[in-house]
């Protein structure tokens, strides 16, 4: 019995806890990144103990008993499906706490974002370690409520309509998800997700197969999210704050994807059988629809936001071919959107912070001359994500459009390879849209702006707008409305501002220099994610080789017609 996945939920609660006393809270963004490091640290640990020679097995277990009346146990564990996820939820939580040190959350109470924060951190670490459906189920929840005050305190004008817009959805999904548990409770008797997954749905009727994988499915889709299931999502990531955009796309979205392959395929693989032509449909669908979607966005937030709907896509149409193939696809895809998006969305909100808007018609052009280093690792992170080879957002959607090529006998060929079609449709748009999201923003020519409020002195001559730490107060974000307002000139692009403008709880004061480009918080937090993307890419077995005897192991020989 292992006590590293005890930590691993234990650590963030504590931290939690400890954040709420009053000698704390003054530190409390110091104290989460003490915390977080400390939980990477911990999955770090995880991951060099677990014995890569059997990654099919599920190893490091935690058994105890929970409820014994009704032979629940806190059962924990990782195989090699569970621990990349693992790793990455850390990870991504402490590049956020280390954004945090030099981003102060607009809405202020910074104490309590931590609090909430490293609550989220034991909901997003348990769903991938819990080895009870009951279990994985609190922990499923246990994200929503921390997700929910993320959107609802800290993020923008309309912050509170789509925290309540995301609450709803998920907790309707769930309550789907808690019917389709309980259907696999009564009929295979035990919620132990190893046994269950080792009977590969021996003693359960088809219909009940179809029914709880319905259930389960139509769930794990709302958190995915599928299409047509997926309205949440674009409200909540616009509206919310750089961190809690970072955490939904990179770890919440995977908690649904993982439910497929750990519970709905492996537990009931006739359910599978019988609905995966219609999981591929709806899979196909997203990837079109988001990808169009996109090119209609004028918000660099949202545009990133339907990007995950189409990338989910992908996901799914690998989980829908019921290969190990495809689920290799979709099990890199997940891992790989997470770094990417993650990167993403930690962009979008640095460019929303210096020109004081996400609108890309305001935005205007010229962002490589004013913003080097910032419009430079946007475009590497676009050209990641449109699936450009040598980097990791191009293996996992290439593996799903393989499993499709040649989906499990029992299903459709002819009609996976249409899915197959519309899929590689989807890729052609996805370039599209970056692409012409990268002419819009980046490169092109700037045209007039808006005057800044407050004075700046200009940089020295002999120094480069490079690296530079934030200057002192700029400006508030009433005073460049204001200054918007009166010059009349709210539909022209703006220049650049400091990043620390409309953050400062109302001080204004002279700016030494105007603030060009990143700071050191801003490198530490974005440069482990851009070193990651380019290892996946150029080196796939890195995961693949963790992920592939599980996914075997997952699949048995259940997925037979």
């Amino acid at each position: 019995m292992s006590w590293l996945p005890i930590a691993l939920v234990g650590v963030p609660l504590l931290g939690a806890l400890v954040a709420t006393v009053p000698a704390v809270r003054d530190r409390a963004v110091a104290w989460g990144i003490a915390v977080s490091a400390g939980v990477l640290v911990l999955a770090v640990a995880l991951a060099a103990a677990f014995e890569y020679a059997r990654p099919a097995d599920m190893q490091l277990q935690s058994d105890r008993p929970w409820i014994p009346g009704l032979g629940l146990r806190f059962h924990l564990g990782v195989d090699g499906v569970s621990l990349p996820l693992v790793v990455l939820t850390a990870l991504l939580t402490f590049l956020c706490f280390v954004h945090l040190a030099g981003h102060p959350p607009e809405g202020g109470r910074p104490g309590a974002l931590v609090v909430t924060l490293l609550v989220l951190e034991v909901g997003m670490i348990g769903t991938f370690l819990a080895l009870d459906l009951l279990l994985f189920f609190v922990f499923f929840e246990v994200v929503l409520v921390p997700m929910y005050f993320v959107i609802a305190l800290w993020g923008g004008a309309a912050r509170r309509a789509a925290a309540v817009k995301f609450i709803l959805y998920t907790l309707l999904g769930s309550a789907v998800l808690l019917i389709g548990l309980l259907v696999v409770w009564t009929q295979a008797g035990t919620l132990d997700m190893v046994a269950l997954a080792g009977r590969h749905g021996s003693g359960m009727a088809r219909s009940a197969q179809i029914l709880a994988f319905l259930a389960i499915g139509l769930g794990l889709a709302v958190k995915t999210p599928m299409w047509p299931l997926h309205t949440w999502l674009p409200d909540a990531h616009t509206e919310a704050p750089t961190v809690g955009s970072v955490l939904l796309a990179g770890v919440l979205l995977k908690m649904g994807s993982y439910g497929f392959a750990r519970i709905a395929i492996p537990v009931l693989p006739e359910g599978a059988a019988a609905l995966a032509p219609w999981l591929g449909a709806f899979a196909v669908a997203g990837i079109a629809y988001g990808s169009l979607a996109c090119l209609a966005q004028r918000d660099l937030k949202r545009m990133i936001a339907y990007s995950s709907v189409g990338h989910m896509g992908f996901v799914l149409l690998g989980f829908a071919s019921l290969t190990p193939v495809g689920l290799n696809g979709a099990l890199f895809a997940n891992v790989a959107h997470g770094l990417i998006t993650g990167l993403l969305f930690f962009l979008a909100g640095a460019v929303k912070e210096r020109y004081g808007t996400a609108d890309m018609v305001r935005l205007g052009g010229g962002m490589l001359r004013r913003l080097p280093y910032v419009a430079s690792l946007l475009t590497f992170a676009c050209v990641a994500s449109l699936g450009l080879p040598g980097l990791a957002g191009f293996w996992g959607e290439m593996l799903a459009l393989l499993g499709a090529f040649r989906p499990v006998a029992g299903l459709s060929r002819p009609l996976f390879l249409v899915f197959m079609a519309v899929g590689g449709l989807g890729a052609v748009l996805t370039a599209a849209y970056f692409l012409a999201m990268l002419s819009r923003v980046t490169h092109g020519r700037a045209v007039e702006t808006v005057p800044l409020a407050g004075p700046l002195e200009p940089p020295e001559p002999d120094e480069p707008s490079g690296l530079y730490e934030p200057p002192g107060p700029l400006a508030t974000a009433e005073g460049v409305r204001e200054v918007l307002s009166e010059a009349g000139e709210a539909a022209k692009p703006v220049e650049p501002v400091a990043a620390d403008a409309g953050q400062t709880g109302g001080q204004t004061g002279k700016a030494r220099r105007p603030f060009r480009d990143v700071t050191a918080h801003e490198l530490a937090a974005w440069l482990p994610l851009v070193a990651l993307i380019v290892l996946f890419g150029l080196w796939p077995k890195a995961l693949l080789a963790v992920t592939t005897p599980a996914v075997q192991s997952l699949l048995g020989s259940g997925v037979a017609p």
